[in-house]
């Protein structure tokens, strides 16, 4: 699998709403690798808020899978968004699925793919920090919230257009909620 950031530095080792034509049953293994560069995730607990996203989010699908999460800061995640996406500035998280995904009708839940190994994830601790602040969240819950969205990417969702966005959303707001997490795309008033 291609893992653009990988570094020798490796750590060692619900809503029961599914997409239409998902099974219920119990998913296969799933497996989440912390690659930590910045020690600040350590202090914040990456490796289980990672665990426990991809866990909510394979399970939801009702499929397994290896994901590598990978703990930077600003920096890094800058330097990768510029090589990989021509846009030189930090962000809050990045993904690389391992498999180009097929086209799917706007809003239509894509086709998962048929792999265990789905890809790699980069978060960058002082963007998700500075989002959290702003928005009056708990770090952890939006650490959580953005690798659920960045493990949705590696299963094929995308934003790209409002019905996309829509689909990829509903996903997230019920996954979120088996974690008792709030809709963090609700406005507070």
């Amino acid at each position: 699998m291609l893992r653009p950031w990988r570094v020798a530095n490796q750590k060692d080792r619900a809503d029961n709403t599914h997409p239409a034509g998902q099974c219920e049953a119990m998913p296969d293994d799933i497996s989440t690798d912390c690659v930590i560069e910045d020690d600040r995730w350590e202090t914040l607990g990456l490796e289980a808020l990672a665990e426990r996203a991809v866990a909510a989010a394979l399970s939801w699908h009702g499929i397994g899978g290896e994901v590598v999460v990978m703990g930077c800061d600003d920096a890094r995640i800058a330097a990768l968004n510029a090589d990989f996406r021509g846009k030189p500035r930090a962000t809050n998280v990045l993904s690389w699925p391992s498999v180009e995904h097929l086209p799917h009708e706007p809003g239509a839940t894509p086709e998962l793919p048929d792999e265990d190994e789905l890809g790699d994830i980069a978060i960058a601790y002082d963007t998700c920090l500075a989002e959290a602040e702003a928005q009056n969240k708990p770090v952890a819950d939006h650490v959580t919230h953005l690798l659920v969205h960045a493990t949705l990417h590696l299963l094929g969702y995308d934003h790209m257009n409002d019905a996309d966005a829509e689909t990829m959303e509903a996903a997230e707001r019920s996954i979120l909620a088996g974690l008792n997490i709030p809709d963090p795309y609700h406005e507070k008033v």
